[in-house]
């Protein structure tokens, strides 16, 4: 086949996948943090630590009960969920009405926490989970080999991603939580436990940084510093997108994904500043972001 770019087209189009891939893991976690800094107004920074205790749940579920795959990904994230919920009974509830910075430190505290307590019990080195028997191999298409585990995953995310913002956006319970947020003693006056949809919309958020965590599992090493990397690059993708923009999080990560997989092959040094400087640039264009609202 021809080139494109002077590259080869194998070349291009594997990169592409792979930033459809790392742009997907990207949307999913700014998804979080944005249902949860939009809706809530916290920014929670213990996003990252999630998203690895969904990957450890999954890999200590396989390894001491033999769980499969497939319940790990509907168990993992429900579980992790409820330990955001009671992060945010226990301690995030009391910080609503103060300067966010003080919801940072909380959530930045706990990530620390979990990232060590799992350092001391599994140690540094990472854990390797294995991929599902259903999703094994690869297709051949022509131009490429296509894994289909990575094409899942991409399914998956984008699935969950669009299904959640349709949920917030576009119904009548999306509709009730926003005003809740906006409004809680005028909803509070219609019946409605104001506290316990915001408990339940914290422990989504959680949820979905765990389901991605799962996700990521057979693809990456499992280890207690798994999201301490990612959650960085996700916060400079919820920037961009717009801080509680939702549809702007899963844009804006698809996006930065594939431009950073393109950069890995255009010019490899700038692979990892890529996200930064777009970061920049639109900061000083748009303030708010693609999406954000005034």
């Amino acid at each position: 086949m021809s080139d494109i770019f002077g590259f080869p087209t194998q070349v291009i189009l594997g990169q592409l996948l792979l930033g459809l891939l790392n742009g997907s893991f990207y949307a999913m976690l700014s998804l979080g943090l944005a249902v949860i800094f939009g809706l809530l107004g916290v920014v929670n920074f213990a996003h990252g630590a999630f998203y690895m205790l969904g990957a450890y749940a999954a890999w200590f579920l396989w390894g001491s009960f033999g769980i499969n795959y497939w319940v790990a990904l509907l168990m993992a994230p429900i579980a992790v969920g409820f330990l955001g919920i009671g992060l945010e009974r226990a301690f995030l509830k009391h910080l609503y009405k103060i300067d966010p910075l003080y919801g940072l430190l909380l959530t930045f505290g706990f990530a620390l926490i979990a990232e060590g307590v799992l350092r001391e019990l599994f140690g540094s080195s990472g854990q390797s989970y294995p991929v599902p028997d259903l999703l094994q191999g690869a297709v051949d298409v022509g131009f490429m080999i296509l894994p289909i585990y990575r094409v899942w995953v991409i399914v998956a995310c984008l699935g969950v991603c669009f299904l959640t913002w349709y949920l917030i956006e576009r119904t009548s319970l999306g509709s009730t939580l926003r005003a809740a947020t906006e409004n809680p003693k005028l909803v509070q006056a219609f019946g409605i436990n104001v506290p316990r949809m915001v408990m339940l919309t914290y422990g989504g958020g959680v949820a979905l940084a765990a389901f991605a965590g799962v996700l990521s599992a057979p693809i990456i090493q499992v280890s207690p510093l798994m999201g301490s990397s990612l959650v960085i690059v996700v916060f400079a993708v919820v920037v961009i997108g717009g801080m509680g923009s939702i549809l702007g999080a899963i844009l804006s990560g698809l996006a930065l994904g594939v431009i950073e997989g393109f950069t890995k092959v255009l010019y490899p040094e700038a692979s990892n500043i890529v996200v930064f400087v777009i970061m920049a640039i639109v900061l000083c264009w748009r303030p708010n972001g693609m999406f954000g609202k005034d």
